[in-house]
């Protein structure tokens, strides 16, 4: 005699629109599709902007470069032709001294935070935390006021306006980001490569400059970079160091003439050339700096092919 068994019918599962609930559902489409509006409107609004001034620099930038002489002639009188080729000069060299005032010692505070703040006792850890919380404070101090402090220090007295408190004032502003970029760099170093190299018997010294330096290399020189553009269109500290210049001098014991205050000067005054040249040096600084952040972005970008 066969039993007969029954098997128990098994229910389906349901399918997922079935088992979802279809209010919540539409109140989260709702949300995201208000979410990404709101970011997309944001975008084109920004970009709407950035554009719209791209434009008019380049248009009007490039009217003085094909009528007047920008590379080959000084900064002239009103109702005369010139062009920027001192105000040129004069940048760079305000530029390349600040930044080699404060690269040096913006390398050596981050390498001082990273590597040996932390593991020099209670002493240590203390000036980190202070050289941290001053360096913080200068990374985000008006670059006016860093101007206004080394006018009090070098300008006033009667020692009168010069490059090199230009370049002092352009190299306190290097100095928080390239303070704050190596350190972070370092900071991403495994332990593991440190470890490594103490095992082989290597000495501190060695270790910074032949392992962890070489290896956050990429991410230092880009802070660096990022420094320098930043600091090549700074106005406000060279009003009150290097101020101007009209003819061509390479003397940096004197007022020296540079980009951002021959833009601030001539953009407003009525003249029509010196507008036209205030235009040209605007895009002169915006082709710099584009181009430094480019480079930066491709030496950046290379660390992690």
């Amino acid at each position: 005699m066969t039993t007969l068994t029954h098997e128990k019918p098994t229910t389906p599962t349901p399918k997922f629109h079935e088992r979802m609930n279809g209010t919540l559902y539409q109140k989260r489409k709702f949300k995201n599709a208000l979410g990404i509006g709101f970011t997309m409107s944001a975008m084109v609004f920004g970009l709407f902007w950035l554009v719209w001034i791209l434009i008019t620099l380049f248009s009007r930038g490039a009217t003085g470069f094909m009528e007047l002489p920008i590379f080959t002639a000084n900064t002239p009188p009103p109702a005369t032709v010139g062009g920027l080729k001192n105000a040129i000069v004069g940048s760079a060299m305000l530029a390349f001294s600040g930044l080699f005032i404060g690269t040096p010692v913006g390398l050596m505070a981050g390498i001082y935070l990273a590597e040996f703040a932390d593991n020099d006792g209670k002493f240590g850890r203390t000036l980190g935390g202070i050289t941290r919380f001053l360096n913080d404070i200068l990374l985000s101090a008006p670059s006016i006021v860093i101007g206004l402090f080394v006018y009090a220090l070098m300008v006033s007295g009667g020692r009168g306006f010069s490059g090199w408190a230009g370049a002092v004032a352009l190299a306190l502003i290097v100095i928080p980001v390239v303070v704050r970029t190596t350190e972070n760099m370092l900071a991403l170093v495994p332990n593991a490569l440190r470890e490594s190299a103490y095992a082989l018997g290597t000495p501190k010294y060695k270790l910074v400059g032949h392992v962890t330096l070489k290896s956050a290399k990429a991410g230092v020189i880009t802070g660096v970079l990022l420094a320098f553009a930043r600091i090549t269109g700074e106005t406000a500290p060279l009003l009150f160091t290097a101020l101007n210049n009209l003819y061509f001098s390479m003397d940096m014991s004197q007022t020296i003439a540079n980009l951002p205050n021959t833009i601030y000067q001539f953009s407003m005054n009525p003249d029509i050339t010196w507008n036209k040249l205030a235009w040209s040096a605007a895009l002169l600084i915006t082709l710099a700096v584009l181009s430094l952040n480019v480079l930066a972005r491709f030496i950046g970008g290379k660390e992690y092919k």
